[in-house]
C-alpha cells in the first residue's frame, strides 16, 4: 500500500483506536480473514478518525487512498471521491447497476471464517489519546450543518438504569440479529473510583453502574468515510448511519474506523430465514434494504429502526424505537435532537422535571374521572387532599411547579415522543383543581404548598431563588435529584455523536462486571462477559470462542 503522508510510521507503536490495542489487535487479525488489503484497512480507519478529529482534511483522505482504494476494489464510492455526482441515491443507483441481477455479488467472494468467530467490543472506556503532533485543519467537514433538518438521536439516563435488559432483547426481536451480535448492549461496571455490587448481594438495581451502548449515529462517521461502496451511508433523511445490505461486500473496513466498537460481521447464514422476516422491516422508504438482520456475509449494527421513522409500520410508531418502548423505567428517550420540544432534548435539558413528569403522570387521578372524584369535595387545599383518593400535598405541589415551571415552544412535539402528552396530564389534572375552586396560584396555597420565595429553604446555602418558577425547580429537584453528569462517548475525538447519556461516566479503568440480570436469564448472549484479568471496557476483547 503507497502512502504520500509525511508522517507516515511516526508513532506505529501507539495504538490509535480509542478501544485500545487489544481491540485493535484482534481487528488487524480479522481482517487477514478477508481478501481484502489488511493494511489499506488499518491505515484507512486510523485516519478516518484523525479527519473526525480534525488532524486530517477530507479532501487530503480522500485523495491520499484513492489511488490504493482503485486497485484494491476497482472503484471509489466513498461520498467525497464523487462531490457533483447529486445526492447518495444516484450515486447508490450506479453502483447497483453494477451489481445487477445475473452477476455476482462481490461479497460472495469473501473469504468465510466459519460460523460464531465474531466478537465485539465490552462497550465503553477510554486510552490516553495522543497529542496531534500537526496543527489541526481549519476545516474537518460537517455532514448535516443543517440543524433545521430532524436528526434523530437519544438521550439515556443512566442514573435510572435498571439493567433489565428488556431493550437487548426488545431490539432482538424486532431486527432478529444473532444472539450476541447485540445491537443494543447494557453493561454493569466499575472503574477503580466507582463500584457495583456482587449480582446477588444488593440492596436496589440503582446501586449498580451501567452503560448503555447503542450505536451512537455520529454526525461525522468515520466508519463512513472509509466504505469503498457507499454501503455504510449518513442517510439525508434524520441523519441515520445505515449500510445497504445489497451493497455491502464485507471488507470490514467501517468496523475498524468504528470507534465505539458496535459493528458485527455476520459469519454465517443467519438463525432467522429471509422468508420469515417482516419485509416492512427490512427496507426504508427508498427501498434499500438497511434493517433487520444482515445476510451473510456483510455488516450490521443498531440503526435506529428506519421503517419506524418512515412510517412504513404506522404513522403512531414513527418518532419511536423498540429499546426505548420496551424500557420499563424510560431511561431511553429517542426523538429528534435538533428539536428542543422533544424527549431526548427535554430529558437533556431539565432531567428533574421530565423524570417528575415520567413518574407524576401515572400517580394522579385520571382527568376523566376527577371531576366526578370531586363532586361534594370543599375547595380548599385540606379538603381536596382528604376528599379525594391519590391526590396528597406533594403531587399536588409537583404539579403545580409542573405548571409553574412550564415552557412554551415554537417547534411542535415531534411524532411518538410522550413527556409532551405526561405534561398535558398534569396540567390538566392541576385546570380541573382549579376550576373546581381550588386556587393553586394564589398566595395563601402557595405558601401551603412550600412554593413561595420567602420560605424556601433550599439543601445549601448556594441556592438563591427570586421567583416561584425557580422555587418550583427546587422542589422538582427535592423531588427527583438533578444528573450528577451529562456526556457523550469520545467527545474529544470529533465525531459528534447522537447520544447523549446522563449519569457517571465510565473512567478509563472501567471494567465489566455481572449485572443484577444476567443475558441468559433474558434469553440472549453476553459474549463479552469472558474479559481477561486486568483489562478493561475501553482496552478488554472478549473471548468469542
Amino acid at each position: 500500500m503507497s502512502s504520500d503522508d509525511p508522517t507516515a510510521g511516526e508513532g506505529d507503536d501507539e495504538p490509535f483506536h480509542p478501544l485500545g490495542e487489544s481491540w485493535q489487535d484482534e481487528l488487524e487479525d480479522l481482517l487477514d480473514d478477508t481478501e481484502y488489503d489488511t493494511e489499506l484497512g488499518m491505515e484507512m480507519g486510523k485516519d478516518a478518525i484523525r479527519v473526525t478529529k480534525g488532524e486530517l482534511s477530507e479532501e487530503e483522505f480522500h485523495e491520499r487512498y484513492h489511488d490504493d482504494v482503485m486497485e484494491e476494489f476497482g472503484e471509489d464510492e466513498r461520498p467525497i471521491a464523487s462531490p457533483g455526482d447529486g445526492d447518495d441515491e444516484g450515486r447508490v443507483g450506479a453502483m447497483l447497476s453494477k451489481l445487477g441481477a445475473g452477476e455476482e455479488s462481490r461479497r460472495e467472494m469473501l473469504k468465510k471464517a466459519g460460523a460464531g468467530v465474531g466478537f465485539a467490543s465490552l462497550g465503553w472506556g477510554a486510552v490516553d489519546q495522543q497529542e496531534p503532533e500537526q496543527e489541526a485543519v481549519d476545516d474537518p467537514g460537517e455532514v448535516h450543518p443543517d440543524e433545521d433538518a430532524t436528526q434523530w438521536g437519544m438521550t439515556i439516563d443512566l442514573e435510572y438504569c435498571d439493567g433489565c435488559l428488556s431493550c437487548v432483547t426488545a431490539c432482538n426481536a424486532e431486527h432478529n440479529w444473532d444472539l450476541g451480535a447485540n445491537w443494543m448492549y447494557v453493561l454493569a461496571f466499575e472503574d477503580g473510583d466507582i463500584e457495583s455490587p456482587e449480582p446477588n448481594d444488593f440492596d436496589s438495581v440503582h446501586d449498580f453502574n451501567f452503560l448503555v451502548r447503542p450505536c451512537q449515529h455520529c454526525t461525522d462517521a468515520p466508519c463512513e468515510k472509509v466504505c469503498p461502496t457507499t454501503a455504510r451511508h449518513t442517510r439525508e433523511r434524520g441523519g441515520l448511519v445505515l449500510t445497504d445490505y445489497d451493497i455491502c461486500i464485507g471488507c470490514r473496513y467501517c468496523q475498524v474506523a468504528c470507534p465505539y466498537g458496535v459493528n458485527y460481521f455476520q459469519w454465517d447464514e443467519p438463525n432467522v430465514d429471509e422468508e420469515e422476516l417482516n419485509p416492512e422491516m427490512v427496507y426504508d422508504y427508498r427501498d434499500r434494504r438497511v434493517t433487520s438482520r444482515a445476510p451473510r456475509g456483510v455488516m450490521s449494527k443498531c440503526v435506529f429502526d428506519p421503517p419506524r421513522q418512515d412510517g412504513q409500520v404506522g404513522d403512531e410508531l414513527v418518532g419511536t424505537t423498540a429499546c426505548e418502548v420496551a424500557c420499563p423505567p424510560s431511561v431511553i428517550q429517542f426523538g429528534d435532537k435538533n428539536n428542543p420540544n422533544s424527549d431526548p432534548s427535554r430529558y437533556q435539558e431539565n432531567p428533574a422535571r421530565a423524570r417528575t413528569l415520567i413518574r407524576l403522570s401515572t400517580r394522579l387521578p385520571s382527568p376523566d374521572d376527577l371531576p366526578s372524584m370531586l363532586e361534594g369535595v370543599g375547595t380548599d387545599l385540606d379538603a381536596v387532599i382528604s376528599g379525594v383518593d391519590g391526590l396528597d400535598e406533594q403531587s399536588i405541589t409537583l404539579a403545580t411547579a409542573v405548571q409553574l415551571t412550564n415552557v412554551q415552544y415554537d417547534q411542535e412535539a415531534p411524532p411518538g415522543d410522550t413527556l409532551v402528552d405526561q405534561e398535558a396530564t398534569i396540567l390538566e389534572v392541576v385546570s380541573i383543581l382549579e376550576d373546581h375552586g381550588l386556587e393553586l396560584q394564589s398566595e395563601e396555597v402557595l405558601r401551603e404548598l412550600g412554593l413561595t420565595v420567602d420560605q424556601f429553604q433550599g439543601p445549601s446555602e448556594d441556592i438563591q431563588v427570586d421567583n416561584r418558577e425557580e422555587v418550583a425547580q427546587q422542589r422538582l429537584q427535592e423531588y427527583i435529584e438533578p444528573a450528577d453528569n451529562e456526556f457523550e462517548l469520545l467527545a474529544d475525538i470529533g465525531t459528534n455523536p447522537n447520544v447523549t447519556y446522563l449519569g457517571q461516566e465510565p473512567g478509563p479503568e472501567a471494567h465489566q462486571v455481572p449485572g443484577p440480570t444476567s443475558y441468559e436469564e433474558v434469553g440472549m448472549v453476553n459474549k463479552r462477559q469472558n474479559v481477561l484479568e486486568e483489562e478493561t471496557v475501553g482496552l478488554g476483547v472478549i473471548d468469542s470462542s
